[in-house]
């Protein structure tokens, strides 16, 4: 009997874990994120990588490899796709130099993103009439969730925790 009470107890752990609003964000979040990567990739293999490597003297990334052990004879010029064919162990330093050029896009992207976004929240706050004020607390954090909420909120805007009245605060002198 308790091991079902066990097997009860867990269930509805896993219940409740998975339909917290955190979670389907994150999923969200990772779906997005997969389908940004997809479009960081392109960007790097077909967009970027082509005038570096004519620049650099004509030489495709994709292709740079150092064959560490071979099983047949290779031709100078074969492919990665062809080395590896021919059972080749490979080390695929341009396959790493396109991955890395793609990640710091990836994250220089996301940086412009939440920039622009943060942009655009902070401006959503002038607009309702919620100045921001140097050395004037602009937010609190929720003691329920932790999120950050404006100063003035009464109710969180993630878990919807009533928060109180704000006492009145005076900017510095």
């Amino acid at each position: 009997m308790l091991e079902r009470l066990a097997k009860i107890r867990i269930v509805a752990d896993f219940q409740k874990f998975a339909l917290r609003g955190n979670l389907i964000e994150l999923a969200v979040g990772f779906t997005v994120g997969a389908a940004f990567t997809t479009i960081a990739r392109s960007l790097v293999d077909d967009i970027i990588m082509p005038p570096i490597s004519l620049l650099l003297g004509d030489v495709d990334f994709s292709n740079r490899y150092v064959v560490l052990r071979a099983a047949t004879e290779l031709p100078e010029d074969a492919t990665l796709a062809q080395a590896q064919a021919a059972e080749a162990i490979t080390l695929n330093y341009g396959l790493f130099i396109n991955n890395v050029v793609a990640f710091l896009l990836v994250a220089f992207a996301m940086f412009l993103i939440i920039r622009v976004v943060n942009k655009i929240d902070e401006q959503l706050d002038l607009d309702a009439g919620q100045e921001v004020q140097p050395g004037v607390a602009n937010v609190k954090k929720c003691p329920h969730c932790l999120s950050s909420v404006p100063y003035k909120a009464t109710r969180c805007a993630y878990c919807t925790s009533t928060l109180g009245v704000p006492a009145p605060q005076e900017p510095p002198v």
